[in-house]
């Protein structure tokens, strides 16, 4: 298809420049051949004009000529001179133009030659009558000599009027011949255009019949990238809800197991050290003090199994609730880390995973703000509502910019994840100086 298109426009574009010069050369051509048709004509017209002077002059100065001869009145020599003065200077006008034209130039001599004659013949009878010479200038007069003469110059007048008009209907059909050939050229010019415009359009559309092709192709993997990417992503966060489950499940089992085993251990050795001290009952002082500091270390083993059963897995959720437990929470935070903690805790129903995640979110809160924040007061929120929960966990310390938060930040991320995973909306707000505050919402049923 490509190479196709490629063809096209190499054809295409050679044929729209072949019809623009075309075009042009015919223009020019139908120009020149038109300016050079106006020209002839516009000379032969001059021609004529000059040739129809030449005889009206003629035949003006016959006239005057005849009425002095006849009246002997001086005035009519004024007109007579005049026009003798017009042929003068037409002849000599015509001679210039035909100087161009050798073909006419015998017959403008012959014209010429009978106009002398013509003016001789009248210029004889007018200096007779002048002189008195009656007998003279009446035989002049009825002589056929003028006659002939004036003959004469219509008969060649005629003919180079007539080689003017030929010459005229040379340039009109010269005009019209320039007018065919443009109209053809404008014709041709205009069908190799619509051609070339045609494959224009036919390559335009193969462009764009490709591109929607290749959009189409181009949409399609995007659409399939997308799949892959949704897939992938509900993958991982099933396999991370997966994991966090099996987590849970593995803590609360440890937890089971440390509050069972290890705890009956502890107190069995607790009672066995309590018989012991019993039966001494003050014989030996230093096994007293001995079996004192024993009993202190078992109690201080046991609240240790104590708080690590309880961070493993609250056991205060199934057996005191949400609020109890996380009241239990705040207090022994406060105490190991020595912040200001308060609490407005309302009374909440969710199952038991969603308390579980309240109760990490709000673990992992207090545990973030005890390495970082520099805090020195914490908030703890819980409301309810109709359809869903609030929690909030808001500290005073140091802050810091969220677009500072990269990919390793996994603490956010897991607390994100898992109150998504139940459903709800983690929004984290801070700034530098202004302090913390991590809020969660959630729906009471998932």
């Amino acid at each position: 298809m490509k190479k196709f298109a490629t063809l096209k426009t190499a054809i295409s574009l050679p044929l729209a420049v072949l019809a623009a010069a075309f075009m042009i050369f015919i223009n020019e051509t139908s120009f020149q051949q038109s300016t050079k048709a106006v020209s002839n004509m516009e000379q032969a017209q001059q021609t004529r004009s000059a040739i129809t002077r030449l005889v009206r002059q003629v035949l003006d100065a016959e006239t005057g000529q005849r009425g002095y001869l006849l009246t002997g009145d001086p005035r009519y020599l004024e007109p007579y001179r005049s026009a003798v003065g017009d042929i003068t200077e037409n002849l000599n006008l015509l001679r210039q133009i035909f100087v161009s034209q050798p073909a006419l130039s015998g017959d403008f001599d012959t014209l010429s030659r009978h106009v002398s004659r013509k003016m001789a013949e009248m210029d004889l009878s007018v200096r007779m009558r002048k002189e008195g010479n009656d007998d003279g200038w009446k035989f002049v007069l009825t002589t056929d000599v003028g006659k002939e003469e004036m003959e004469a110059i219509r008969i060649q007048s005629d003919k180079l009027s007539a080689s003017s008009i030929q010459q005229m209907e040379q340039g009109q059909a010269q005009i019209k011949k320039a007018l065919q050939l443009s109209r053809i050229g404008i014709a041709t010019t205009a069908l190799v255009g619509l051609l070339a415009f045609y494959m224009y359009l036919m390559q335009n559309k193969a462009l764009i019949a490709s591109g929607q092709r290749e959009q189409e192709s181009l949409e399609r993997e995007r659409d399939l990238l997308e799949k892959q990417v949704r897939e992938r992503t509900a993958s991982l966060a099933e396999l991370a809800t997966h994991l966090q489950n099996v987590r849970e499940e593995e803590r609360g089992h440890l937890a089971r197991e440390l509050h069972d085993e290890l705890g009956a251990l502890l107190t069995a050795a607790k009672l066995d050290v309590a018989r012991i001290k019993s039966r001494l009952a003050g014989n030996l002082p230093e096994a007293s003090e001995r079996l004192e500091h024993l009993t202190s270390t078992l109690n201080t083993g046991i609240a240790l199994k104590r708080r690590i059963v309880e961070d493993l897995r609250p056991s205060s959720l199934s057996h005191l609730g949400l609020v109890a437990s996380l009241e239990i929470l705040a207090r022994e935070f406060e105490e190991r880390s020595g912040l200001s903690i308060t609490t407005d805790l309302e009374t909440v129903e969710l199952g038991g995973s969603a308390q579980l995640t309240v109760y990490r979110l709000v673990q992992e809160s207090l545990t973030n703000i005890a390495k970082y924040a520099n805090a020195t007061q914490v908030e703890i929120s819980v409301h309810n509502f109709d359809n869903f929960i609030t929690v909030d966990v808001k500290d005073n310390g140091k802050g810091f910019k969220l677009e500072s938060i990269g990919p390793g930040s996994h603490g956010l991320a897991g607390m994100r994840h898992r109150v998504e995973a139940a459903g709800g909306k983690l929004t984290v707000a801070s700034a530098e100086g202004r302090g913390t505050q991590v809020g969660a919402v959630l729906p009471k049923s998932q």
